[in-house]
């Protein structure tokens, strides 16, 4: 461990970090999903139905990891968790994949489909010339977000805090406003034959891929575990703000899809796609209906970029505390005022610009992070009935109707591999089954650096 006097700020109480929750899972897909999850599920009934279960399955992921929080409120999250269940060499290839691919592809991935909203409301050119040389204009603005994001985040944590909170109450608004126009002013949508469609269509639809395309859109809640280090009495407080969070976004999916659902026919939805909600408020309020959703889906997005561009660099201060990265005393150095990890949010911020520059679109990225970082999402789940053999009490958070919770968390993230696992064979394109070697021989890097480091003392 790195011998000095560098501490993180604990500025994060429970609305703080309630903020933080919804802001890192509702980014874009609770906009945009409405009709994929539709389409695969084969009925408004079975596509809510989706909803519900991926809200669940989530839930009960969220109610585990709680419960590691509430014994190991550390920094690091799962690198913690697993460090210290399962042993520093899983620990490290955890954090590893956290820091290395997970973190700064999710960073550029954001960042890419803020970008790529900005420029069309904008109607900003393709390039960008800089004199003797020309650069994309979706490739400047996300490297030019993700360096704004990561400025502010090397002030005093507050100002993260206070941005969440601001951009969460924002995102809300256009969330609000497509519950409020499906209950009351929706009459002759796809829900007007809700019956009909149960009764007639529950087997025409694939259920399990409307499922996974839930879970994809209800993911991200976990890295606030990342913080615990900053967390006012995290051992009550992360527990309590994961929970709550998840439960809160579990409502709004629920309510937006319901929203889309009775507003438009089957059919319209899934033929609009993406723009579904942007038709029925557009629809509701005119052209600057839509323009305003254009702003709240912007601003939901550069939310959950804050939330990931504040919280990876803490898995690489931690990291770097426990001395097992080369370099160390060098990423363990906070600001001298503001006691964040500044030169760890540099390293995260230029790996994610060198994914932007060899990626071409957001997809590319996003379709790469599921089947490794749910690797050790398992690994997490697993070490809830560790620990508590262990502790051989209740953990000071206990999920109630244990062990079902970690169980229904484990055979969703099984679901989940054996999906994209199959999907990724089935891929005509061979691009899934590609990402998922590559995401595996970047973890595998992991293993000679580790033990580099240690032998050799880098």
């Amino acid at each position: 461990m790195i011998e000095n006097e560098q501490q993180l700020k604990r500025n994060f109480g429970f609305f703080g970090t309630l903020s933080l929750v919804i802001g890192t899972v509702i980014g874009s897909g609770i906009f945009f999903k409405q009709g994929r999850v539709l389409q695969e599920a084969g009925s408004t009934s079975m596509a809510l139905l989706a909803w519900f279960v991926g809200g669940i399955v989530t839930l009960a992921s969220a109610m585990s990891v709680a419960e590691l929080g509430s014994e190991m409120p550390q920094t690091g999250g799962i690198y913690i968790y697993i460090s210290k269940i399962f042993g520093k060499f899983w620990g490290f290839l955890a954090g590893w994949m956290q820091i290395s691919f997970y973190g700064p592809a999710l960073i550029a991935s954001v960042s890419y489909f803020f970008s790529t909203l900005f420029v069309t409301f904008f109607h900003l050119p393709a390039k960008i010339n800089f004199g003797i040389f020309s650069l994309g204009s979706v490739f400047c603005i996300a490297v030019a977000a993700c360096i704004l994001i990561a400025l502010m985040n090397m002030l005093e944590n507050r100002v993260s805090r206070v941005f969440a909170i601001m951009t969460t109450s924002i995102k809300m608004i256009p969330i609000f406003a497509l519950i409020i126009f499906g209950l009351f002013f929706g009459h002759a949508g796809a829900t007007s034959s809700l019956v009909n469609l149960f009764a007639n269509q529950i087997g025409q639809g694939n259920f399990g891929v409307a499922v996974l395309s839930t879970l994809f859109a209800y993911d991200g809640w976990v890295v606030i575990s990342n913080l615990g280090g900053e967390i006012k009495n995290a051992q009550k407080t992360l527990p309590r703000a994961v929970t709550t969070g998840i439960f809160i976004v579990l409502l709004a999916y629920m309510g937006v899809s319901f929203g889309v659902f009775k507003s438009l026919p089957a059919k319209e939805i899934i033929a609009l796609g993406d723009q579904a909600p942007f038709h029925i408020l557009s629809g509701a309020f005119g052209p600057i209906g839509g323009r305003l959703m254009d702003i709240g889906v912007m601003i939901s997005v550069i939310g959950t970029l804050n939330s990931k561009i504040l919280s990876f660099p803490r898995v690489v201060f931690e990291m770097a505390d426990k001395g097992q990265l080369p370099f160390s005393g060098f990423f363990h150095t906070l600001g001298k005022h503001s006691k964040t990890p500044n030169y760890a949010t540099i390293f995260e911020i230029v790996i994610a610009a060198l994914l932007l520059n060899a990626f071409s679109s957001s997809q590319d990225l996003s379709d790469w992070l599921v089947f490794v970082s749910f690797l050790f999402y398992l690994l997490t789940f697993v070490a809830v009935f560790i620990m508590r053999h262990h502790l051989q009490r209740k953990p000071h958070f206990s999920a109630p109707l244990h062990p079902l919770f970690p169980t229904l968390a484990i055979a969703g993230t099984l679901f989940i591999e054996i999906s994209t696992i199959v999907n990724a064979f089935t891929d005509p394109t061979g691009q899934q089954l590609f990402g998922i070697i590559v995401s595996l021989l970047i973890v595998a890097l992991g293993v000679p650096l580790y033990y580099a480091k240690k032998i050799y003392k880098l």
